[in-house]
This record gives structure tokens, C-alpha cells and sequence, in this order.
């Protein structure tokens, strides 16, 4: 792994001379990760947690928004045929969620509008829940990292007073710096996954709101070709 984020410089005096020799030393990003603490373990999983929500989320949203204006106007087409039996086979194998809303309203033909209207309303509602699972878990993270973050800065914190405490006579700069490492990179650690999360979860949700535009849309005009006379 490169060594990366930090280089710490020390100026040592030499000999006679008057001579200075500077030293660098190099701290790896593992290496800063490792001075955070136990605090900074349940912000790794939920960063773990966060990213695997982003790509399943994004690959099963992006699916369900693919939309063919060809297959409403062949569901159209069918319906004035009166061949029902060839739109429904044809929403079964587009396996959307706009295909299933339609396929529920067509074996609901012959039934009042109103109750074929409310069957359509109701796979609307399911396709919208499953779209939006882990969504919240998501806002979570968005909100619970951070504050991990700030806790894991209090915890650094009185460790690094405590140690001054016990050291009052003699304060030695290496006796407390773990406590303030903690505390600085807990708090690095909490604000990047909370941020992460937090536009991961607005992006998410309207890439879903755009899909419920669509399936507005599709159902208001699958009614609107039931409606009309034949």
C-alpha cells in the first residue's frame, strides 16, 4: 500500500558543524487507520454496509427504470385485439416492475375499473417497497458515523487527559499522542462515511423517484386504454 495522507519531518541538530538533517518518516494509510482505535471498527462496517448498498441498490434500480416505449404500444395494440392472453405473456417476460403492475390489471379485465384501478395501485405499492429496501438503513449510516466519529473524538480525548493526569510532573509528548490520534482519525473516519452515505442515499432516492414517475404514468394510461370505447 502507498504510503500516503501524512509525512511527519523532524529536524535533529548534529554535530559542531551547526549541520541539520532532516528525517522524514512516512505513515501509511493502515497505519493511520490502526491508531483510530477500537472506535474506528464499526465505522469500517459501515462503510462495508454502505458501499455494498450503494451497487445493489443502483443495480437493481437501474433495471427496474428501463423502460421500452415499443411494449406499452404493443400492450395497446393487444388489448383493442382483445388478445389479453399475448399481454400477458408479454409483460411476464419483460419482468418490470411497470410489466407487473399491467400484467395484475390485466387479469383483472372484465371487473369494475375502479377494482382493476385499485389491483394495479397495489403491485404499485409492492414493487415500490421492494425498490426502497435497505433505503433506510442506508439514511442510517448517513447519520450514525458521524456521531460514532465525534464519540470515538471524546473517548480520544479523555484518554489523552487522563494520561496528562497520571503525568503531571512530567509531560511527555509520545505518552498521550494515541489519544489524540484517535480522536482525529475516528472523527476523519465517521465524517467520510457519513458523507458517503448521505449522497449515496439522495442519489439513490431519485433515481426511485424517477422510476415511480414512470409507473404513474404507465398505469394512468393502461386505465385510460381501458377506458376507452371499443
Amino acid at each position: 500500500m502507498q504510503n500516503i495522507l501524512l509525512q511527519v519531518t523532524d529536524v535533529v541538530a548534529t554535530d559542531s558543524t551547526g549541520l541539520h538533517i532532516e528525517s522524514q518518516e512516512s505513515l501509511s494509510v493502515l497505519d493511520l487507520a490502526l491508531k483510530g482505535g477500537w472506535m474506528l471498527l464499526p465505522i469500517v462496517i459501515l462503510s462495508i454496509i454502505a458501499v455494498y448498498l450503494l451497487i445493489e441498490r443502483y443495480l437493481t434500480i437501474k433495471k427496474a427504470r428501463h423502460y421500452d416505449p415499443v411494449f406499452m404500444a404493443r400492450i395497446k395494440d393487444m388489448v383493442k385485439d382483445g388478445n389479453i392472453k399475448g399481454a400477458q405473456s408479454l409483460c411476464e417476460t419483460t419482468n418490470t416492475p411497470v410489466a407487473r403492475m399491467l400484467e395484475k390489471g390485466l387479469s383483472r379485465i372484465g371487473k369494475p375499473l375502479d377494482d382493476i384501478s385499485v389491483a394495479v395501485q397495489n403491485v404499485g405499492n409492492l414493487e415500490v417497497s421492494k425498490l426502497e429496501k435497505g433505503m433506510p438503513l442506508l439514511a442510517t449510516i448517513s447519520g450514525a458515523a458521524p456521531m460514532l466519529g465525534f464519540l470515538g473524538t471524546v473517548t480520544g480525548m479523555i484518554k489523552t487527559f487522563y494520561t496528562l493526569a497520571q503525568n503531571a510532573e512530567g509531560i511527555d509528548i509520545g505518552s498521550f499522542s494515541g489519544g489524540i490520534y484517535e480522536a482525529m482519525v475516528t472523527t476523519v473516519g465517521g465524517l467520510i462515511v457519513g458523507i458517503f452515505a448521505y449522497i449515496s442515499y439522495n442519489s439513490l432516492t431519485a433515481m426511485i423517484d424517477k422510476v415511480i414517475y414512470r409507473m404513474e404514468a404507465t398505469s394512468m394510461e393502461f386505465l385510460d386504454i381501458l377506458h376507452e370505447p371499443a
